[in-house]
């Protein structure tokens, strides 16, 4: 069965990035470095930066990342957020909470006009979240 899973694209700050969802959502952390992988390292000072990284967390969330080299064009990323949602409020709170920490809320985490509770912040990489737990079905 086909996945889909969020790839994000940073600037030397992928290890750190991952390490602090791996705190956020828990789980096991993959990471290889460029200079694992012959032929892959074009500036030597880059050796050690994500080549790939994946999060694989107790939820069953699947989040990738990677550092983008010198030789290649990065941009901040844009128009797209990486949305947490369910039915449980208790983790979803976490979530928010941590996620937040040292971000930009964009929106509270609040109850919305369509029931729930709805929240979109900027975490302290950059990265866009949407936080959602559904509303109770009537």
């Amino acid at each position: 069965m086909p996945s889909l899973n969020p790839y994000l694209s940073f600037k030397n700050q992928a290890r750190e990035a991952m390490t602090f969802y791996q705190s956020v959502f828990g789980g096991e952390l993959d990471i290889s470095t460029f200079g694992q992988f012959e032929g892959m390292v074009q500036d030597p000072a880059e050796a050690d930066l994500v080549m790939h990284s994946q999060l694989t967390t107790p939820d069953g969330f699947v989040l990738m990342a990677a550092d983008t080299p010198t030789g290649m064009t990065w941009q901040q990323p844009a128009g797209v957020s990486v949305s947490v949602s369910g039915d449980d409020e208790a983790p979803l709170q976490g979530f928010w909470h941590k996620l937040a920490d040292g971000g930009t809320v964009t929106m509270p985490f609040d109850t919305p006009p369509w029931g729930g509770r709805f929240g979109m912040l900027t975490d302290r990489f950059g990265i866009d979240w949407m936080v959602a737990v559904n509303a109770p079905q009537q």
